[in-house]
């Protein structure tokens, strides 16, 4: 938008809140033609028409308004406010009810919901609408607006305003409680557990709190500490649904799944929240290996809730169910159906692919995958130029020279292995084969090195056109201050692993810290997982992720996404020789004894015989490949993306004539 633009739409909305509606019209006119798509200029129209009593203007002009932006929170609003003038509660209360599912902190629209819910009889919403009523005006001002910046994601003023509220309020539970979601939010999650910590200091007794704290130690993955909390949270309130649930995933983290099945299947027996307890269920009966109870569970979760979508993506996502016909049938009618919310739909739309294919009806499967990839897309604020940018100053930052200066330093432990790579591409057959060694443990995705790198780039966005504090501040730090980021690790990694003397964090993206990982732990193995760009990129495409890996949702981001990795590890090759072995998916497959033998000399380890037979190790995995990896190896996945290949230009094309070259397509 234009300056001029800019000051008309400022000087318009100035004229509206002083109630010169047909000033503010008059003078919004005045700018170029795109303020006619505009969101704030749109809205400061909508809101003249409804206040001058033009209504169908001011539906025509929020219809606009929310083609450009589905999600426009008070435009919904004002469709309530408009439908309260015309009298017509039914879809007033749809157009407030849809402002508050998008920020639940709207306390403007809850309030007008509570007289309409009254006026039609609906006592159970009324009763929902006064307690979220009662909830936030009991919260100070500035604490709703941090709310009201969460639920609209703009995790950077919700920290500002927080901050700011806790400089003169330094004890107060509630602000350290949003101001760990926003850390959380930022994946910044040992701030999270940090805040968290200090509120149930402060108030130990606080429910709320104590509940937050256990559900960050599960994404930290202290799940002893976390259990501990569940336990004492679930003593003092036995009969509480939701701490029976956090016990229940708890118990999973610690290993025990015999257990965390029982907690389900009591919930399940007493009838509560059937829709959440079985899809639990069924993820922890997976988890365990026990396949044919997961699928009973997902089964009879959408037998209870027809139109829910993870049940039926749970079962694709085993990678070995089947549907049938009736399912297709059902899953067709809830995509076309306008009532079908949009998350329900992605996962019913990958789930269709999965059917498809299966069927050899590849031309209708992609429909499916891109369309259900499309909708995700549309939910996300992922922006895949911030990695090229990401990987080009690690480029610059991460020399030769640098290595050479801080040659000696940082921890010198040889414990961890690091499996890098895409998602996909058989990082989880590597770690599942490796530790079935005896000497190895197997973990999970590790969070720590992302963590520490998020500590080195600070809070503060960069100014405009500054560079961010990380990398660049890798070349500020000395010996010791690496050497304890080292010890730091080793130190809160040891929660995860058991007793043997080296274990694996299978985090795909540290491809993009290796730099760092070098300078703090310099005797560290990294293993990158590579598989051909088509197989990998396609089945990262196919591939609904629980969360993060947001490249994958576009056939151009993730083509662009793995063109950058392939470029940024030939930097690492170049200035770390012999520090990382490439294990290529496609060896592996064709002589699995050969590449465990090449992978374990790598690693200073003998030869093990459970290595081959890694699909008998009894451990609990949670990727997406957990079906495939308790089976002996198999080929049949490699060559699955050609039966897609005539839709597949744009990865091509993204990928580039160069990584191309080096995979030709034969």
């Amino acid at each position: 938008m234009s300056d001029q633009d800019t000051r008309i739409v400022q000087e318009a909305e100035k004229l509206a809140k002083q109630g010169q509606f047909e000033a503010a019209v008059s003078c919004l006119e005045k700018g170029s033609p795109e303020l006619r798509t505009n969101q704030s200029a749109l809205y400061i129209l909508a809101v003249c028409h409804r206040s001058t009593g033009k209504r169908t203007e001011a539906i025509d002009v929020l219809r606009t308004l929310l083609r450009v932006n589905p999600h426009h929170v008070r435009s919904y609003q004002e469709i309530g406010h408009i439908h309260v003038a015309a009298k017509d509660a039914e879809k007033a209360i749809e157009g407030y009810a849809e402002a508050v599912r998008l920020d639940p902190a709207m306390l403007s629209s809850w309030q007008p919901l509570t007289k309409l819910y009254r006026m039609v009889g609906d006592t159970v919403n009324q009763q929902i609408a006064e307690q979220r009523v009662r909830e936030l005006e009991a919260l100070p001002k500035a604490l709703v607006a941090v709310k009201s910046a969460l639920n609209q994601n703009n995790l950077q003023t919700a920290d500002e305003i927080c901050r700011k509220f806790l400089r003169s309020h330094k004890q107060h539970v509630e602000a350290l409680r949003l101001l760990a979601e926003v850390a959380d939010r930022a994946r910044i999650i040992d701030d999270a557990e940090f805040f968290l910590e200090s509120a149930v200091a402060f108030e130990p007794e606080h429910v709320g709190a104590r509940f937050d704290l256990a559900n960050i130690l599960l994404k930290r993955q202290k799940f002893e500490m976390a259990d501990k909390v569940a336990e004492e949270l679930l003593d003092a309130h036995p009969e509480n649904f939701e701490f029976k649930l956090l016990h229940g995933a708890t118990r999973l983290g610690i290993g025990d799944t015999d257990g965390a099945i029982d907690i389900y299947q009591q919930l399940i027996n007493k009838k509560h929240n059937l829709k959440n307890t079985y899809l639990l269920l069924g993820h922890a009966q997976k988890t365990s290996g026990d396949l044919s109870a997961a699928i009973t569970a997902y089964q009879n979760l959408y037998r209870l809730n027809p139109d829910y979508g993870d049940a039926f993506w749970s079962l694709a996502n085993t990678k070995t169910y089947r549907f049938n016909e009736n399912e297709i049938a059902h899953m067709n009618h809830y995509v076309a159906n306008e009532k079908t919310s949009e998350i329900d739909k992605v996962h019913m739309h990958f789930a269709l692919g999965k059917a498809y294919e299966d069927e050899d009806e590849f031309d209708q499967a992609f429909s499916h995958y891109q369309r259900g990839n499309a909708i995700k897309h549309s939910l996300l604020q992922h922006q895949i130029p911030d990695v090229i940018k990401r990987a080009e100053r690690q480029k610059s930052i991460c020399s030769a020279e640098l290595f050479e200066e801080r040659n000696g330093a940082g921890n010198p432990a040889i414990d961890p292995i690091f499996i890098v790579g895409l998602p996909r591409a058989g990082s989880t057959l590597l770690e599942q084969i490796l530790a079935s060694h005896s000497q190895i443990d197997g973990t999970l995705e590790l969070p720590n090195i992302l963590s520490l790198a998020r500590r080195l780039r600070g809070r503060a966005a960069p100014v405009d056109g500054e560079e961010p504090q990380y990398p660049k501040i890798l070349k500020e730090l000395d010996a010791d201050y690496l050497a304890r980021f080292g010890d730091q690790y080793l130190e809160d990694t040891r929660v995860y692993r058991q007793e043997a003397p080296h274990f694996i964090d299978k985090m795909p993206n540290n491809f993009l810290h290796i730099g760092l990982i070098k300078l703090i732990l310099p005797n560290a193995k990294i293993i990158d997982a590579r598989r051909h760009p088509m197989a990998c990129c396609f089945s990262g495409f196919k591939q609904l992720f629980a969360e993060g890996q947001e490249f994958t949702y576009s056939l151009n981001d993730i083509g662009t996404y793995y063109r950058t990795y392939v470029d940024l590890m030939d930097h690492w090759d170049q200035v770390l020789p012999d520090f990382i072995l490439r294990v290529q998916h496609e060896d592996v497959v064709a002589d699995l004894e050969g590449q465990v033998k090449r992978m374990l000399e790598f690693l200073d380890l003998p030869f093990e015989q459970a290595c081959l037979e890694y699909h008998k190790t009894q451990r609990n995995i949670r990727t997406p490949s957990s079906e495939q990896v308790r089976q002996p190896i198999f080929s049949t996945a490699l060559e699955q993306w050609r039966n897609f290949e005539k839709h597949l230009k744009p990865l091509t094309d993204a990928l580039g004539p160069e990584v191309m070259r080096r995979y030709p397509i034969n």
